[in-house]
């Protein structure tokens, strides 16, 4: 019984799992801000794992909201992405922290958003979960960064 056990501790750490898990969590974000940057819905629906705990918030200067559910959250979105129109974007994140537990994960990272009229900056945490060998968002939390008051 400790053989196979030893054959798969030195497996796991020549062949570490969680660098391409890493890689596939970080491209699921990046696909879900591009997307929705693009007005693309179905390549956007298909970063979120369509479940009732599904949970999104925002929060700026100008707004501080939540969705809570996948349905909600499809329904709330549904008008921006008839609507709006694509946005020149340069997207850069800077990945602070990634957790991962098992078929579940925690990001924190930093994302700045570049377009024609200024820069926004975000603090964000993303929680996903991986279905089917798949990572997708069930939690997304963004707080922009707002010029501190003197």
């Amino acid at each position: 019984m400790k053989k196979p056990i030893l054959i798969f501790l030195l497996f796991c750490c020549v062949f570490p799992l969680s660098a391409q898990d890493e890689d596939a969590i970080k491209s699921v974000i990046s696909q879900e801000t591009s997307s929705f940057m693009n007005v693309d819905y179905k390549s956007w629906a298909d970063t979120w794992l369509k479940v009732p705990y599904a949970y999104r918030s925002y929060s700026d200067a100008t707004i501080t909201t939540y969705t809570e559910g996948w349905e909600e959250l499809n329904k709330t979105f549904a008008t921006y992405f008839k609507t709006a129109l694509p946005a020149n974007s340069e997207i850069t994140n800077d990945w602070l922290e990634i957790k991962i537990f098992g078929n579940g994960a925690y990001v924190h990272f930093t994302q700045k958003i570049k377009d024609n009229i200024d820069i926004e900056e975000t603090s964000q945490i993303r929680v996903l979960e991986k279905k089917d060998g798949k990572w997708k968002i069930v939690c997304l939390g963004a707080i922009a960064k707002s010029e501190a008051i003197n």
